[in-house]
C-alpha cells in the first residue's frame, strides 16, 4: 500500500553550465516572502521606530546569516571532525549540508549585531522575524522532500514513501510532516496572534513562541525523522536535532516568563 517517490528532478532548470536548484529557490522565495509579510504587518501594527526601510536594510543581513550560520552549524553540529580533515570542502554547499539551528542561530546574532547599531530594540525587531520565519522552513522541508533527503524512519502506514536513497522499504514522508508542523502550523499560530494587538505591545512575546512552538514541533516529527548515519541515535531514543531544540524551548520560556521589555 505505500507510495513510489515522484520522480523529482533537484534541479529546477539549467542555465548553460549553472543549475538552478528547488533548494535554492525555497532559500530566495522564502526570504521575499518573509520581507513581505513583514512589510505587511508593518502595516497593520505600526511599530515605531521600526519602518519599512529597516527591514529593506537587513535583508542582505538577513541573506549572509542564514547561508553562513546555516553552514557553520551544519559543519560544528553535526560533521566538526570530517571538516576538520577536510576544511576545502565546508566551500562545497553545492553538495548540501545546512542547519536549521545555525541559520537561526546566525540571524540572532545579525540582528543583534545590526539593531544595536541602528538603536533599534532588539526583542521588538525578532517578533517580526519570529512571524516570517515559519514561511522559509516550510519551503524548505518541501524542497528536502523534492531532492529526497531527510527522510523518515521506516513504517507500515499506507502514505509511507519509498525512496530513491532510503532502501526497499517504506519510509514516513518525514520533510512534509516537518513542512506541515513547523512550517504551516506554526505559522498559523503567529498570523492568530500577530492579529491582536495585545501580542505586540509585549515585546518578546512572539519570539518566544515561535521559539518554544518551533522547538517542540520540531521534537515531535524528529520522532518520525531518520537520524543521520554518521550520528544516530543519543540515549537510544533521541536525535542530534531535538537536543539542538531544547535550548530554543528554554530561552522562549525565559523570555515567556520574564514578561520582557524592549532591550
Amino acid at each position: 500500500m505505500s507510495l513510489p517517490f515522484p520522480n523529482f528532478s533537484p534541479v529546477a532548470l539549467s542555465i548553460g553550465p549553472v543549475n538552478v536548484t528547488w533548494y535554492g529557490i525555497s532559500y530566495a522565495v522564502g526570504i521575499f516572502l518573509g520581507w513581505r509579510y513583514i512589510l505587511h504587518l508593518l502595516k497593520k501594527h505600526a511599530s515605531p521606530p521600526l519602518t519599512s526601510q529597516t527591514f529593506d536594510d537587513f535583508i542582505a543581513w538577513a541573506i549572509f546569516a542564514i547561508i553562513v550560520g546555516g553552514r557553520l552549524g551544519y559543519i560544528l553540529f553535526y560533521r566538526p571532525l570530517y571538516y576538520l580533515s577536510h576544511p576545502f570542502e565546508i566551500l562545497y554547499t553545492w553538495e548540501g549540508g545546512m542547519s536549521f539551528h545555525g541559520g537561526l542561530l546566525g540571524v540572532l546574532i545579525a540582528a543583534l549585531i545590526f539593531c544595536r547599531s541602528q538603536k533599534i530594540p532588539l526583542l521588538q525587531f525578532t517578533d517580526f522575524l519570529a512571524c516570517a520565519a515559519p514561511l522559509g522552513i516550510f519551503l524548505g522541508r518541501l524542497a528536502n522532500f523534492v531532492n529526497g533527503e531527510l527522510f523518515g524512519r521506516t513504517t507500515s502506514v499506507i502514505w509511507g514513501i519509498y525512496f530513491p536513497k532510503g532502501g526497499n522499504v517504506p519510509r514516513h514522508p518525514s520533510q512534509l510532516y516537518e513542512a506541515f508542523f513547523e512550517g504551516f502550523l506554526l505559522f498559523s499560530l503567529l498570523f492568530f496572534l500577530a492579529r491582536r494587538d495585545a501580542s505586540w505591545k509585549r515585546h518578546g512575546f512572539l519570539t518566544s513562541v515561535g521559539l518554544i512552538g518551533y522547538g517542540f514541533l520540531r521534537i515531535g516529527c524528529e520522532f518520525f525523522r531518520l537520524p543521520d548515519a554518521y550520528l544516530g541515535f543519543f540515549l537510544q531514543s533521541f536525535t542530534w536535532g531535538q537536543l539542538l531544540s531544547l535550548p530554543m524551548i528554554f530561552l522562549g520560556v525565559i523570555l515567556l516568563k520574564k514578561r520582557v521589555q524592549p532591550l
